[in-house]
């Protein structure tokens, strides 16, 4: 396997009446194509994180931005964004977007790229997700049946990490629910042309 420098990080401060935000920018890539794409795509995503929250009307509104990167290793960079934001109400609500990079194409993966085409990826995901939350005795407000075939996740530590968005599975005290897969316990359905294969990799 050839060797690839892990991507530079950097955080980029945006801010604008009652909010402020911290972007991740890449350099230090070899094909800066792929490096622009990567940051217009991450540029996109903050935005969009902006934008669904809504109006900052309310005199009392707030919003912070922040992303944690979670994987920059062998040409695979995998972070998450997150956007908190009071608009009013109780409480304020936090959003998550997780991507998942190629850094020598600039190509952002899918759920469904990480298996075999026709492996029954999310029933496989599924069954594991239930028993975690089984054996770890999590309070869903209904209970689980599936995850969608494009259910939010990133790659941490050699392994897939699913999770769910706030109010979705859980209760909103829980936060958001996290449920890492081990890659050796799905390596049968990886894609071996996707970035699970290169972490299923004992090197």
């Amino acid at each position: 396997m050839a060797f690839h420098f892990p991507a530079v990080i950097q955080a980029s401060r945006v801010t604008f009446p009652k909010a402020e935000l911290w972007v991740p920018v890449v350099s230090g890539l070899y094909n800066q194509a792929a490096q622009n794409e990567i940051n217009k795509l991450l540029r996109i995503a903050a935005s969009l994180l902006v934008g669904d929250h809504g109006s900052l009307d309310d005199p009392r509104a707030e919003m912070k931005g922040w992303f944690e990167l979670k994987t920059n290793e062998k040409a695979v960079l995998s972070l998450s964004l997150f956007n908190y934001a009071y608009t009013g109400g109780a409480h304020g609500i936090t959003l998550q977007h997780s991507y998942t990079l190629d850094i020598t194409s600039g190509k952002s993966y899918s759920l469904a790229d990480l298996f075999e085409p026709g492996s029954a990826y999310v029933k496989r995901l599924s069954d594991l997700i239930r028993a975690q939350i089984e054996s770890r005795q999590i309070a869903t407000l209904e209970p689980f049946r599936t995850i969608l075939p494009n259910q939010p996740f990133y790659i941490a530590d050699r392994a897939l990490v699913i999770y769910f968005p706030l109010f979705e599975l859980t209760p909103y005290a829980f936060g958001f629910p996290y449920f890492p897969i081990p890659v050796y316990d799905i390596a049968d359905i990886i894609n071996p042309t996707g970035p699970l294969a290169v972490m299923a990799v004992n090197d």
